[in-house]
């Protein structure tokens, strides 16, 4: 199987800090087609998440139940269903002991992709990574996958590392599903073969 995991806050839906109240969550313009169109291609789509407000006490991690539900509400018009829907409460600044730790799952780190990759059989070669900020798409080249880097003015460090060059930039999401169809069977992404070795190993 093959997958194409979003990031949530800046991505997917507009970024309101630490906001888990569902009714003030709202879909990105042209999100819901091209999700719609990349399930149509095969494509599972899997939701990949930072949610450090547990870890900093901002909100109970069953609150995210809540979000999910939204997401699914708001997709449902488009005939779109996430097949997963992976989250990190952790930060090692925390608050909430259980939560304040470092972690594997965290972005930049591969962790979630990886955990979704084994409960779901997914391809990670031929998957997809989207984000709005560098470490999304360290984490996805550093799960072996293809990244794009969806520059909406969210990424402000631009930190250089050897994960952190997506494998396409752009500005918004009616270019995203034309980009992915159109490379699904071009050649693996940089990386990954140095990827799928740590993927290996941390498996």
């Amino acid at each position: 199987m093959k997958a194409v995991f979003i990031d949530k806050d800046g991505t997917l839906i507009p970024d309101i800090p630490y906001n888990v109240e569902p009714e003030r969550i709202t879909l990105y313009a042209g999100t819901g087609l091209a999700l719609q169109r990349l399930q149509e291609a095969g494509y599972a789509l899997i939701v990949i998440s930072n949610q450090s407000g547990i870890a900093l006490g901002y909100f109970p991690e069953l609150s995210l139940e809540g979000v999910r539900n939204r997401l699914t509400t708001l997709l449902e018009p488009y005939g779109v269903r996430l097949t997963g829907f992976y989250y990190c409460p952790h930060h090692p600044a925390g608050t909430v002991l259980n939560y304040a730790i470092t972690c594997n799952c965290r972005k930049p780190a591969p962790g979630l992709l990886q955990q979704a990759a084994r409960d779901h059989g997914i391809d990670l070669l031929n998957s997809w990574m989207i984000g709005d900020i560098l470490n999304d798409a360290e984490a996805g080249n550093r799960a072996g996958c293809r990244t794009i880097l969806l520059d909406n003015g969210h990424e402000t460090e631009w930190l250089s590392g050897p994960y952190r060059q997506p494998t396409q930039t752009v500005r918004d999401w009616d270019d995203i599903p034309n980009l992915i169809l159109g490379q699904a069977s071009d050649k693996q992404p940089p990386n990954a073969e140095q990827a799928l070795y740590e993927t290996n190993q941390s498996s």
